[in-house]
């Protein structure tokens, strides 16, 4: 039979017989576009999520920092979310969201066919309005079928790339019944809906509108969130209070209506509904999270580089030969910072930093303090690091031939945000006025570590992450007489003992660095004078005594202290020179508190922990840390050098005498012991203190080398850097939660001769620290001798590598 007098007979006779073949007509016209478009036929459509992808959907979720006390730290995110399960949910919630987008969702099975042809009457009628579910909404949210996946084809087709997104919708909303149940739809679209100011998910809405939960919202914050999801900016709370209360209000006339508000058990009347719009729209106080608001946002900073080690190394059950992501991954990762010692570290060093730029202030007395070597200012210091800046790239790409210009712009006032230990302030200056201003500023890194698990207790990274990213704690600097705790070390592993003597004495090295034959080395002493006596090596360490520490350098060998060193903990590379001994090559703060809770562990070595755990966004623990210890040292040259230590404080001239002054209250709670350093030209200052179970250190200087004070009566490790330790742990100790810390060190666990340390008694006296010197650099200096000495280059005038943060935020 021919096709075309079939179809006249088909589509002819009664009209109702007409009505009906149009309609099945329709109807098998649009399945067969809804398999077309669901299989990508002939690719004209584009690609559809399968079964498979809509059952195990990919939604990005922020993850959660906590503290080993349990206390939130921050969040990483590219979507603000944090996922809530059904029963998280407050019923008054899911009724507003029914009532309101979608009133017959328990009776459709993705699409509601009589609602969109009621939409359809309307539209022809001038009142066009939306009829898609809430199944609908949920296709959209998880997939993106507007903009993850193409059209195809026919997309290209004016008016059919519509169609075409709205099969996809349905197509998306059908499966999604099919696999769900209502109860966790109506939870998947709680979890991935866009609630504007940056909130993804009721959850981060809750916290961030009105600081609750999703359970314990009332009827006027349902309704103030369902009612700002028609228009996020519109109706925003915060943003347009009047315009989100009467929306607030007509989504609570609409629930009213179609449901019904129950109180107390009851249904309201009209009058408590009014009672209930006519509330003030209230909001909390608050700012979005940030990535790195809250505590410790410098050791955030660390915690993605460390997660990439763990997944390299095939730690994270599930996920060895994956990287995890945690801006998306949704995971809760427990580290081992401690909140309260946080804040105590946190506090000290905004106290000790406040001080000492006041100080550093004066001492200048207005003067540029960017100099040189022999205190003479750098020329053209601020315009190398205004060419750094993104802000002059930009200019020299607009006037790429006009230097002229590119000097006027920078050189414009403007509003300019300013760090101050009173907060951020805002001025009308230049940028080059700007970058003058915070390179003067000194910064700081103060971490705390237990040497027997080696959880790492508090991290301060610098004075205002806001205006400073870069991270003090793990910066490369030069360590001073920090440093000499290696020598020593390798001189107990050779078999000397804390009570040998050396003599302290004026000697001429070659350097056989130096390519000239005749070139010499002289260290000196810090104040410039040699005893001429024997001394104990307790003495010469607590004393900081140059001579000495050089002349055990070439008695051990160089190479054996760099080895010993990078055995205890220090993981950048050392230049084996014999100026090494006293501090010459940079190291990090993380690496030196930690080689020093070796000393204080035994003579064990271990990594530094700071993540504890992580459990996956299904509550599966894919990450429990462990210690693994190593010997690095023998035990008998740990016992040694713990005593060498405490004899910081204890000997006659101790650099470290001055941490008494601190602990004062808490002497008698434990025992202490501590070493100061300072670089060349005070450049960079430290102090690592220890204690039986917590070791501590700070470093103190400016962004660059070349910024310091000229005195190491103001700028030694012992008047900058060691006060930050000492109210820190004075803070710890004298927190009654905190006794665990409060012990003595063990006594020897091997048969050792008191005599081999005990070679001196002393009594602590108040004393004047201000006399108490570690060595500049603790350094290497050059007499003016009729030989031809090459000297060895002056570090602390060469820029770090490192490019500090823009020294302004320009608003």
């Amino acid at each position: 039979m021919k096709l075309k007098p079939l179809l006249k007979r088909l589509y002819s006779g009664p009209w109702y017989k007409r009505t009906i073949v149009w309609f099945c007509t329709i109807v098998i016209a649009l399945l067969l576009l809804l398999v077309a478009v669901d299989i990508n036929f002939l690719w004209l459509f584009g690609k559809s999520p399968g079964f498979a992808q809509i059952k195990h959907p990919e939604t990005q979720a922020a993850s959660e920092i906590y503290t080993c006390d349990s206390v939130i730290m921050g969040r990483f995110y590219n979507e603000n979310r944090t996922p809530v399960t059904y029963e998280d949910l407050s019923p008054i919630l899911i009724r507003t969201l029914i009532a309101t987008e979608d009133n017959r969702f328990y009776h459709h099975h993705g699409v509601d066919i009589p609602g969109l042809l009621s939409a359809v009457k309307d539209m022809a009628l001038g009142h066009a309005r939306g009829a898609s579910t809430i199944t609908q909404q949920l296709a959209k949210n998880l997939f993106r079928v507007r903009t993850q996946y193409s059209t195809g084809l026919m997309g290209h087709i004016p008016g059919i790339k519509i169609l075409v997104m709205k099969a996809k919708e349905w197509i998306v909303a059908t499966k999604l019944e099919m696999l769900f149940s209502k109860e966790e739809i109506l939870t998947m679209y709680f979890n991935t809906v866009d609630f504007g100011s940056n909130s993804f998910g009721i959850k981060t809405a809750a916290r961030t509108y009105f600081g609750t939960t999703p359970r314990e919202l009332n009827y006027e914050q349902c309704a103030t969130l369902v009612g700002l999801l028609k228009a996020t900016s519109s109706y925003n709370p915060r943003l347009n209070p009047e315009l989100s209360t009467e929306r607030r209000n007509v989504v609570l006339q609409n629930l009213y209506e179609q449901q019904g508000l129950i109180l107390n058990g009851e249904f309201a009347t009209q009058e408590q509904l009014d009672s209930l719009q006519a509330i003030p729209m209230q909001c909390v106080n608050s700012k979005d999270d940030g990535y790195y608001d809250g505590l410790a946002p410098y050791i955030r900073q660390e915690l993605q580089e460390h997660l990439n080690k763990l997944c390299d190394m095939g730690l994270i059950t599930g996920y060895e030969n994956e990287r995890l992501d945690l801006y998306s991954d949704g995971l809760t990762i427990y580290t081992t910072i401690d909140s309260r010692m946080q804040r105590y570290a946190e506090e000290s060093a905004q106290q000790q930093m406040r001080t000492l730029q006041h100080r550093f202030e004066e001492h200048w007395h207005g003067q540029t303090p960017w100099r040189d070597s022999h205190y003479k200012e750098i020329p053209h210091f601020i315009e190398n690091i205004a060419k750094k800046t993104s802000y002059y790239k930009q200019l020299t790409e607009r006037f790429p031939n006009d230097p002229d210009s590119v000097e006027w712009y920078m050189n414009q006032p403007h509003r300019v945000k300013l760090f101050t230990y009173d907060g951020p302030i805002y001025r009308n200056i230049s940028t080059m006025d700007s970058i003058r201003y915070m390179v003067s500023f000194l910064h700081c890194g103060f971490v705390a570590i237990e040497p027997d698990t080696r959880h790492v207790k508090a991290w301060v990274g610098d004075i205002g992450f806001d205006f400073w990213e870069y991270d003090k704690v793990t910066a490369l600097r030069q360590p001073g007489s920090t440093f000499k705790l290696f020598v020593y070390t390798e001189a107990m592993k050779k078999g000397l003992r804390p009570c040998d003597l050396r003599l302290d004495s004026y000697a001429v090295y070659g350097d056989s660095t130096s390519k000239s034959k005749n070139a010499v080395w002289i260290p000196h002493n810090a104040n410039g004078r040699f005893t001429g006596a024997h001394m104990t090596l307790k003495q010469a360490f607590a004393q900081s005594v140059n001579s000495i520490a050089v002349k055990l350098g070439y008695e051990v060998g160089i190479h054996n202290i760099a080895h010993t060193a990078h055995k205890m903990g220090i993981q950048s590379p050392l230049e084996e020179v014999p100026a090494l001994s006293l501090g010459a090559s940079d190291v990090s703060l993380y690496d030196l508190v930690n080689a020093y809770c070796t000393v204080v562990d035994d003579g064990m070595y271990s990594m530094p922990m700071l993540i504890a755990k992580i459990v996956d966004r299904h509550g599966r623990i894919i990450y429990r840390a462990y210690t693994e210890r190593e010997r690095a040292i023998s035990y008998r040259s740990a016992f040694f050098m713990q005593q060498m230590l405490m004899g910081g404080m204890t000997q006659p001239g101790g650099t470290s005498q001055g941490l008494w002054q601190y602990i004062n209250s808490v002497s008698r709670k434990t025992q202490f012991g501590g070493k100061t350093g300072t670089s060349n030209n005070h450049s960079d200052a430290w102090f690592v203190g220890i204690t039986p179970k917590l070791v501590a250190g700070g470093w103190v200087g400016g962004e660059y080398r070349s910024i310091h004070f000229r005195t190491g009566q103001l700028g030694q490790g012992s008047r900058t850097a060691l006060p930050i330790f000492g109210r820190f742990i004075t803070k710890v100790l004298s927190d009654k939660r905190f006794s665990k810390y409060c012990v003595n060190f063990a006594p020897p666990k091997e048969e050792i001769n008191r005599s081999d340390y005990e070679c001196a008694r002393y009594v602590p006296q108040p004393v004047d620290t201000s006399s108490h010197y570690d060595a500049p650099m603790e350094g290497v200096t050059f007499d003016n001798m009729p030989l031809e000495i090459e000297t060895l280059p002056d570090e602390s005038s060469v820029e770090s590598d490192e490019v500090p943060a823009d020294p302004a935020q320009e608003m």
